[in-house]
């Protein structure tokens, strides 16, 4: 019997792009391999989910779909099936051999999502590979600010089981595609394999935004660092440094650490800069309070006087 893909993500059939792909990263992260280590049950399942949104997660394959056009499997119905033929490899990927020209031709059709390791796999053009050369595979990765500001290895953990490893440049944004050569689906050889393309997702950080090259950040200081000034610690994209913070220094009061933020491979670093801001004791202080009346009563003063 026919399984309904809607009923296989548990949504309904006319959700939105945006809830169906909540439903679906919901579902994966809840059994893939990865966390359910052993589990055959859950293994099978997530390839079954997977398949799933193969179809109803491309909007143009989810149209044919409600159509009729094609079924669960992706596969045309029978009285269009004469132009187009398919085979399901391991791991619920689909490989799409095209009919006209030479070599076969590779799709990956999966959608490869993990919270756990911030991958899902694109879609390539039907029409790769018509030479002998295999497809060309994109994929989202999901990195977080700091790994993105300073750059460095990362491994995406495919649902088969598959490593793809990359190159994180320092300074890297959201949006950015790294192109891995060789790194997509194989053709006639290993040595026509296609190319990978890699497109950064860039987590935000509670603490930190970035502003062209620069950072920007806040450093709580005490009523007595305000005061009469001090060393205190700071947090950069580097790790901690120490900085001077002046006597009589306001919240607001900003301090620029020069070359500490975001250094490109190509062209001059960006600078860190420090908002402070105040922070009183979290527990009343009645000497504080004592001095501070009897303070007030000569020195009374309008922060608010423009």
């Amino acid at each position: 019997m026919a399984k309904d893909l809607y009923k296989v993500l548990g949504v309904s059939k006319g959700i939105s792009e945006e809830d169906l792909r909540k439903a679906y990263r919901a579902l994966a992260k809840k059994y893939h391999p990865d966390l359910n280590i052993g589990d055959a049950a859950a293994g099978e399942r997530f390839k079954e989910i997977s398949a799933a949104y193969d179809i109803l997660g491309d909007a143009e394959k989810r149209k044919r779909y409600d159509a009729g056009e094609i079924d669960e499997s992706g596969h045309e119905r029978p009285e269009r099936q004469f132009y187009r033929q398919y085979a399901e490899g391991p791991g619920g990927t689909k490989y799409h051999y095209s009919t006209g020209g030479g070599g076969a031709g590779f799709e990956d059709l999966g959608d490869i999502f993990s919270d756990l390791f911030g991958a899902r796999g694109g879609r390539e053009s039907p029409f790769a590979g018509m030479a002998g050369r295999g497809g060309d595979v994109r994929y989202t990765l999901s990195v977080s600010f700091l790994e993105a500001a300073r750059g460095g290895p990362k491994r995406i953990t495919l649902p088969d089981g598959n490593t793809l490893d990359v190159t994180i440049p320092a300074g890297t944004q959201s949006g950015q595609t790294l192109r891995l050569r060789g790194k997509g689906a194989l053709g006639r050889s290993e040595a026509d394999r296609g190319d990978a393309y890699v497109t950064i997702e860039v987590e935000p950080h509670p603490d930190f935004e970035r502003k062209g090259n620069d950072i920007h950040g806040k450093l709580p200081i005490s009523l007595d660092e305000a005061v009469l000034g001090g060393k205190v610690e700071a947090q950069t994209i580097a790790g901690p440094i120490t900085v001077t913070v002046p006597p009589n220094s306001n919240t607001g009061s900003v301090l620029r650490l020069k070359g500490r933020g975001i250094a490109p491979p190509n062209g001059p670093a960006g600078d860190h800069y420090v908002r402070l801001e105040v922070i009183l004791p979290k527990r009343a202080d009645p000497e504080l309070k004592s001095f501070l009346e009897k303070w007030r009563e000569g020195h009374r003063y309008d922060p608010r006087e423009r």
